[in-house]
């Protein structure tokens, strides 16, 4: 599947301030950039730097007043559906360092509070079942709803309201295969169907020594999407992160099947 993508963003800032910019297309397993380009109005001190887990890249700059920034390139994406409910989970004693830094709580995803509910909703299933368990259960409790969460709200405060958007759902879903003893983590991309057209939050599950993208809103499929970064939660998968105070003026993300 190729995409074509072309995000644009503007921003007006209170004050010069420092910011770390990431909606670049990772270079990784699964998919592959034929060309791509970053441009933004005039900034100081641009820098390329890794994104989380050495995956991706993010941008820091040095912006004055109106930050414009275009992203457009085109993708091929190779990587096959997962068929999660033919995966196994690894025992923890076995997995790599990488994988076991994704089984803790992090900031919007406190999964050890959420313990009792995998062990009661799912109890019997493990690995790629319970995952796709949970997933549907998400799916099937939750409204989406744009608007009606922000960027400090917590899975906990998504279980209790049963609706969010796709970082929320994504947050839960986390939370749940954490609880399961499932490494979990967030990871942020294009995606063509998704509604209304934004940056779109999916979770990732390490199974049988690999990660697997799982979206419990429906609207992506891992076939269908190009990754931007990865992380333990929506902090680290930001599109853009400011050393000071942004206003925002315009953005808008177009991703088409070419």
């Amino acid at each position: 599947m190729t995409l074509n993508i072309e995000t644009r963003l503007s921003y007006d800032l209170a004050a010069p301030c420092d910011l770390l910019l990431q909606v670049e297309v990772a270079r990784a397993a699964g998919q592959a950039v034929r060309a791509d380009d970053l441009t933004t109005s005039t900034v100081e001190g641009f820098r390329r730097v890794d994104g989380e887990a050495a995956f991706g890249r993010r941008a820091w700059m040095h912006g004055t007043g109106r930050l414009d920034a275009r992203y457009r390139a085109q993708v091929d994406v190779t990587r096959p559906e997962p068929d999660l409910r033919s995966l196994q989970a690894m025992p923890p004693r076995t997995m790599t360092a990488e994988a076991t830094s994704f089984l803790m709580p992090s900031r919007y995803v406190p999964s050890d509070e959420f313990e009792a509910v995998v062990a009661g909703e799912f109890a019997g299933l493990s690995g790629g079942p319970m995952v796709a368990a949970m997933r549907d259960w998400i799916a099937d409790a939750f409204d989406y709803v744009p608007g009606a969460s922000g960027p400090s709200t917590t899975a906990r405060e998504t279980f209790v309201q049963r609706r969010g958007v796709c970082r929320d759902y994504a947050h839960v879903l986390i939370a749940f295969a954490r609880a399961g003893g499932i490494p979990a983590r967030m990871v942020s991309g294009y995606a063509p169907d998704v509604d209304p057209p934004d940056f779109h939050a999916v979770a990732e599950v390490w199974l049988e020594d690999a990660w697997h993208i799982v979206d419990a809103t429906g609207m992506a499929e891992a076939s269908e999407m190009a990754v931007i970064a990865v992380g333990r939660d929506a902090a680290e998968v930001s599109f853009l992160t400011t050393m000071g105070t942004a206003m925002l003026v315009e953005q808008s993300v177009a991703v088409g099947r070419a």
